[in-house]
């Protein structure tokens, strides 16, 4: 285990804090930003692969985190929910082959950057990073999750952080509500009642943003709003008169989507503690790729520059 220097320290005198990236957020959101001519001598383009490095660079000598984990989505097409709901997210066209491939180098940089990198064919990155909050959680260590997906707010407890890094900025426990309508623990629910059409999930037909905000804030939870659906008459929302009768007409419905929009945290992870504490950057890997791709100089210095932090 690399030893740190006080510069490496998360945390000064508190408990150090885990920071779990939604990898794909980001290797998307530098595809659609980067350049498309930036390519490599073989004409293989390399947006996606420079932001991405770019970003991860920036987050390590920014952060200096402690405790680390970078988590990929395998595949749109294989998961526990497509097994539930075959047509689970199969709205979404595929990833096109230049950002398949550009997937794979930033899967190879976050390996050679000595931080942890996993992915799976069965759980998405949103179960990966659920599980790691549940593990960090059970060694009283909270999480940052750093992504822009609002489905991932559902994993917060008070200590925990929603992280938007280079967009919004942080978002506590507490501030969720007033950002996403309803509170972390209500996130699945809300979504399983208003339907994500991003993942292909009707949730409740007829049932809005705003109805669903409204049965939440007065029920609680799915499950109290279906145990009451003769006090839903009673809700301050339009269509309050027949909505129990949709509900009831819609119930298998519901039920089926929060079975997906509830995030997973049992998926398996070995030596999770182990992987999740940093190494020091592998220049000579890291510098490989950059000459496979054409990336000059700056990236490199940024790359050296976290090694010597993590070298001392």
């Amino acid at each position: 285990m690399v030893k740190k220097s006080w510069k490496c320290i998360s945390t000064i005198n508190a408990i150090p804090v885990q920071y779990l990236i939604d990898a794909s957020v980001y290797v998307f959101r530098a595809y659609y930003s980067m350049p498309e001519d930036m390519v490599d001598d073989a004409g293989n383009p390399i947006n996606a692969l420079y932001g991405f490095c770019r970003f991860i660079g920036d987050f390590m000598e920014q952060v200096t985190p402690e405790y680390i984990a970078v988590l990929f989505d395998e595949s749109l097409s294989k998961s526990f929910r497509t097994e539930i709901f075959p047509e689970y997210k199969a709205n979404r066209d595929p990833a096109p082959p230049e950002l398949k491939r550009q997937f794979g180098q930033c899967r190879r940089f976050v390996r050679a950057m000595g931080l942890m990198e996993h992915a799976s064919p069965r759980y998405e990155a949103d179960d990966l990073i659920g599980t790691l909050v549940e593990h960090g959680r059970q060694r009283g260590r909270p999480s940052t999750i750093v992504t822009r997906d609002k489905d991932l707010t559902q994993l917060l407890a008070k200590d925990d952080v929603f992280w938007d890094f280079a967009g919004k900025g942080k978002l506590g426990y507490d501030q969720i509500p007033a950002s996403f309508g309803v509170w972390p623990e209500q996130i699945a629910d809300f979504l399983a009642l208003a339907g994500d059409a991003v993942d292909n999930i009707k949730g409740v037909p007829g049932v809005g943003k705003k109805t669903a905000e409204g049965l939440l804030k007065h029920f609680g939870s799915l499950d109290e709003i279906y145990g009451n659906l003769d006090r839903v008459h009673e809700v301050n929302v339009r269509g309050a008169k027949t909505l129990g009768a949709k509900l009831e007409t819609h119930r298998d419905d519901a039920m089926l989507a929060r079975q997906l929009t509830g995030i997973a945290c049992d998926a398996p992870i070995e030596d999770a503690e182990a992987a999740l504490q940093p190494s020091a950057p592998k220049l000579g890997e890291i510098n490989a790729l950059y000459d496979e791709a054409g990336i000059g100089t700056a990236l490199r210095r940024q790359a050296e520059r976290v090694s010597d932090i993590y070298r001392h």
